[in-house]
């Protein structure tokens, strides 16, 4: 599947979501119900997927996890929060990098219309 076309499909579904919920609530709430949303569209979704650290060779767990996974190939990283900072950005390009995937989504549900909440990402 076609990644950008799989980013728009997440997006699509992430904007019904938020104009059904709203602002307002935990990451956890979208993150059920977005997931929810992605398999009604037929697409794979995951959810707190572990990320282990590849250190000297090894594979350490660090504790991150990833909110979703996507089809295999699209992190998608919720936030509730009053607005996207860097940070959020470096962690987002991080668990790309890690679990070494190009594609990635940063989406802020706290916000009065969701593509104010909107941030793709690529590795690379």
């Amino acid at each position: 599947m076609d990644n950008d076309y799989l980013t728009g499909q997440v997006i699509h579904a992430a904007i019904n979501v938020h104009r059904e919920l709203g602002p307002g609530l935990m990451e956890s709430a979208y993150e059920v119900c977005l997931c929810h949303e992605l398999s009604l569209l037929g697409l794979e979704c995951q959810r707190q997927i572990e990320l282990p650290i590849i250190y000297k060779g090894r594979s350490l767990n660090a504790e991150y996890r990833l909110d979703l996974l996507v089809e295999s190939s699209v992190i998608v990283e919720l936030k509730a929060v009053e607005s996207i900072l860097p940070i959020h950005k470096a962690q987002l390009l991080t668990y790309l990098k890690l679990r070494k995937l190009r594609y990635g989504l940063l989406l802020n549900f706290n916000v009065t219309q969701l593509r104010h909440g909107i941030c793709r990402m690529l590795n690379g």
